[in-house]
């Protein structure tokens, strides 16, 4: 019986760990038309951890909802867009966050992410927040120019942990998500 209630309470820690991140909202570029629109939009729609797609063409921009108890991979999204010809211009990512510190210039993990707060205050998020990735390739090149000289830290430039991110307990080499609140 023992047994069974740690693994049923594993399960439920598990699974609570990979549904943080609820939704995405992600601009295109280079889109010249609606068949470009489509093509974004049927790329996004193939990609195992989403549930939905909504396209406002005006913007360029794709409302993305994530599968319940789905692990979200904010670079299978970018390579999703880039095989269908295009480039992202920005991903924000929408999660539900419970007591978590965070400080500028630090690394947390969340939901089985690495992030590296680039400009946040210290604070604590509870509820809805919403993190936008400002990682190369996630922005244009002179939004990135801006954010990574907001830090110091090696990590942004190879989007890999470093020997910064160790000190807040992250393994070398791992993936780190810069992001700004």
């Amino acid at each position: 019986m023992k047994k069974c209630l740690l693994l049923f309470i594993a399960t439920l820690i598990y699974v609570a760990g990979f549904s943080q991140f609820s939704k995405a909202s992600l601009q295109a570029s280079g889109l010249t038309c609606a068949m470009c629109s489509k093509a974004v939009k049927v790329a996004l729609e193939k990609v195992p951890f989403v549930k939905e797609v909504k396209v406002n063409i005006r913007n360029q921009e794709y409302s993305i909802v994530f599968k319940e108890n789905s692990k979200a991979d904010f670079d299978e999204l970018k390579k999703a867009v880039e095989d269908a010809g295009f480039s992202v211009a920005s991903l924000k990512v929408t999660g539900s966050f419970t007591d978590v510190n965070v400080k500028k210039d630090s690394h947390i993990q969340l939901g089985g992410k690495n992030f590296h707060f680039v400009n946040s205050s210290t604070q604590v998020l509870n509820g809805e927040q919403t993190f936008t990735i400002v990682d190369k390739d996630f922005l244009s090149a002179k939004d990135y120019k801006k954010f990574s000289a907001a830090t110091k830290m090696e990590c942004i430039k190879t989007g890999k942990a470093g020997e910064c991110c160790v000190k807040d307990g992250i393994h070398s080499n791992e993936r780190v998500y810069h992001v700004i609140i």
